[in-house]
């Protein structure tokens, strides 16, 4: 009797210590628990971000870190808060489809790029067939929004034919009449470089004494340098990027070729200054307006300033309020459904870093537009 006494005790001490533990390792296991994600939105960022063309890139990333870090601090976007994705494309179309592919598996809604008008134009039928909204700071390349296919797409930037527009204008300013126009074959820099050509041929008394493509990348530009001064050519319009203007303003200038040289707001880089060198002197560029009044592009600035300890480049005040655009569009729509987003960019006013902007039918920004600039003493300086 007194054995079994003992062994039921001892079962009972067994039951409660398996109970005891058993309800340690519960509340164990409910401090273990980790908290649920915040919920997130994406902004995708795509564009060169290595390469020769980084510097166009580069400071839209830094943008879009900004005004996400702005906007995460005041609590975030529809109570998400925003994070930034970057894939680089170097500009060039077939890395851009990969970005643009990556984007889509990644479930992103909202991309900021793409920086070239010939990787835009690569990637936009996938970020189209995704549904996916895109606005670009730097493409310029007119059919991108005037085609009309791609309702999806808006930029923060005038497109190139009112850059050529006033490049021409300027040209015919200075009083120059025999004009050699010199391109990179690219979307971008071909589609310049064929505007102004329109242009000159409808300006009386103003005429194109060669039209002519170079081959991006080249070690020498030698020969086009000989056909413009052939070519009695009194002025020259070159529609491309720093690389090649680089090399072909300082083969005119050692050539004695001392006529003016006009490019596009893909020259109006202080990369070109620093690789052209004394060459990069007098020569004249065209690129958007001077934001600098704007209390937003001031406050952009000084942001960029104490983050990233340096001033931004180019292109940056586009990025900054293409970024701007993109998530309060989202705020505005209540969410990331793309037929909401969109009808929100072409509706809802916002005020950006390159003023108080909405979006036309097309997808361009109302009010924006450019300046003509000419390089003084190692720095672009805008001509009043």
């Amino acid at each position: 009797m007194r054995a079994k006494l003992h062994m039921i005790v001892a079962c009972l001490a067994m039951v409660a210590m398996l109970a005891a533990c058993g309800g340690e390792a519960e509340k164990t296991e409910k401090k273990e628990e980790a908290p649920a994600p915040a919920a997130k939105l994406v902004l995708g960022v795509a564009g060169a971000h290595s390469g020769d063309l980084a510097s166009y890139g580069l400071p839209t990333v830094n943008a879009a870190k900004l005004v996400a870090a702005k906007l995460n601090a005041a609590g975030g976007v529809n109570g998400m808060q925003v994070e930034v994705v970057a894939q680089d494309d170097q500009c060039k179309p077939e890395l851009a489809t990969n970005a643009a592919t990556k984007m889509v598996s990644d479930d992103v809604k909202i991309v900021l790029g793409h920086i070239c008008s010939g990787a835009t134009k690569a990637a936009l039928p996938i970020y189209l067939e995704s549904k996916i909204v895109l606005m670009s700071p730097s493409a310029t390349n007119p059919p991108l929004t005037q085609s009309g296919e791609y309702p999806n797409f808006f930029r923060t930037i005038a497109p190139d034919d009112a850059q050529a527009a006033l490049e021409v204008s300027f040209a015919k300013g200075m009083g120059l009449k025999k004009i050699a126009v010199i391109h990179d074959k690219g979307d971008y820099g071909k589609g310049f470089a064929s505007f102004c050509k329109q242009f000159i041929e409808t300006e009386e008394g103003m005429e194109v004494v060669l039209f002519e493509g170079v081959t991006p990348g080249a070690v020498d530009y030698s020969a086009v340098v000989q056909k413009i001064k052939s070519s009695g050519a009194e002025g020259v319009i070159f529609g491309g990027y720093h690389p090649e203007a680089s090399k072909i303003v300082s083969g005119m200038r050692k050539k004695g070729l001392d006529m003016p040289f006009m490019s596009d707001d893909g020259v109006k880089d202080d990369t070109f200054i620093k690789v052209a060198g004394e060459y990069a002197e007098g020569v004249y560029a065209t690129g958007p307006m001077d934001f600098s009044a704007n209390p937003i592009y001031k406050e952009a600035v000084a942001a960029h300033q104490a983050e990233f300890g340096a001033d931004p480049g180019p292109f940056f005040p586009e990025a900054y309020s293409a970024a701007l655009a993109l998530l309060t569009a989202v705020q505005n729509a209540g969410s990331t459904d793309y037929d909401k987003v969109v009808d929100a960019l072409r509706t809802q006013y916002v005020d950006t870093a390159v003023g108080k902007i909405k979006f036309d039918a097309k997808g361009d920004a109302e009010g924006v537009g450019f300046s003509v600039y000419q390089v003084k003493d190692g720095k672009y300086v805008e001509i009043k």
